[in-house]
């Protein structure tokens, strides 16, 4: 206990919670703290589950092996989130190698850099920028022309789904927002009362292949005043496919409200358009034998991935590339169930 001229200071009280176990993300005072809790977040960890304000990054080892990143190096990781992937690369080119990061979170990244600049890396072997993963050709002067290696998870983190006043997710009610930059941009909610029935229903098949599109455009569009929160959105959902509520609903209907959910965030950030801007850019990134590679996590991603890999194989710009997308494996899916879905794809440039 400190003390001032007015005598003792109570220490600040963590946030109480009812029950045994914290349930909100505010009050998991250990997981937000995983400095001091390490201990307690290994078992979090053990048990198959993430914790809270952390993020654990999906295949290591597949990607280390993509990427055969050795000392001296110069590499790019296009998305930093929460520096898992970073900590793993700088590990293998330091000394004598630097690490461009890039990550268009302010909230996140500030951070990242504190944990990645407490293990002992330095703003020459570090160098952390703000900025959407298309702004990579800003970089290249600094970089000397070219990176011997690119790494782009395409994913959301945990640390933006588990924090419910980011507004990803619909299991806890926040703000109806999904930007990954809350600076910039206009939310989700305000997309939402912007847009017809029909437009509506064309958002939700483009961006995530809904096959319900119709009806819950419908219900969407008719209570778009009332939606204020994610789990509003998620109940107007629930109920146009058929459920009381989202808490009263089937595995289905939970699945198209994850697809809603991820239209709209695409849409709010622009998503598809940056990540198309980056490989048309990432080519001209790469020195010659440049090895790049990218972490999808639905088919509008992977599908625009591969695409653009093929195209650069077939021009020439590409010596190699990735058949088939690989997968975690299975222990991975068990340890870590958020990798489910991820698939890795990768390309050499010519040399």
């Amino acid at each position: 206990m400190g003390t001032t001229d007015n005598g003792p200071v109570k220490p600040k009280r963590r946030v109480r919670y009812k029950g045994a176990y914290p349930r909100n993300f505010e009050e998991k005072y250990k997981e937000l703290n995983f400095e001091k809790y390490s201990a307690d977040i290994e078992k979090i960890v053990q048990s198959g589950k993430t914790p809270a304000s952390t993020h654990r990054p999906v295949c290591v080892n597949e990607i280390l092996e993509i990427l055969n990143p050795f000392p001296g190096q110069t590499g790019l990781d296009a998305t930093l989130g929460f520096g898992g992937h970073a900590a793993e690369l700088l590990k293998r080119i330091v000394p004598g190698g630097r690490l461009f990061a890039i990550d268009v979170d302010p909230l996140e990244l500030a951070r990242t850099e504190k944990r990645l600049r407490a293990m002992g890396y330095s703003k020459q072997e570090l160098i952390i920028t703000r900025s959407n993963f298309a702004g990579m050709a800003k970089l290249l002067s600094s970089a000397g022309g070219g990176f011997d290696f690119i790494l782009a998870d395409l994913g959301v983190s945990s640390m933006q789904l588990d924090n419910s006043a980011r507004g990803f997710t619909f299991k806890r009610e926040g703000p109806l927002d999904l930007r990954f930059n809350p600076q910039r941009g206009r939310p989700a909610i305000v997309l939402i009362r912007s847009l017809d029935e029909e437009q509506l229903k064309e958002l939700f098949i483009e961006n995530s292949d809904e096959p319900c599109a119709r009806p819950i455009a419908r219900a969407v569009f008719e209570n778009r005043d009332k939606i204020n929160t994610t789990t509003g959105l998620a109940d107007v959902i629930a109920r146009a496919l058929g459920a009381k509520s989202r808490l009263e609903c089937t595995g289905a209907v939970t699945d198209s409200i994850r697809r809603v959910f991820q239209a709209l965030r695409i849409e709010v950030n622009d998503e598809f358009s940056v990540l198309e801007q980056f490989l048309r850019n990432l080519p001209f990134c790469l020195k010659d034998r440049g090895r790049a590679a990218i972490l999808t996590f639905h088919s509008g991603e992977d599908d625009r991935v591969m695409d653009f890999f093929e195209q650069g194989l077939s021009s020439g710009m590409y010596a190699e590339i990735s058949r088939t997308p690989i997968s975690p494996s299975a222990k991975e899916k068990y340890s870590n169930p958020r990798s489910k879905s991820a698939r890795l794809r990768w390309a050499i440039k010519k040399g």
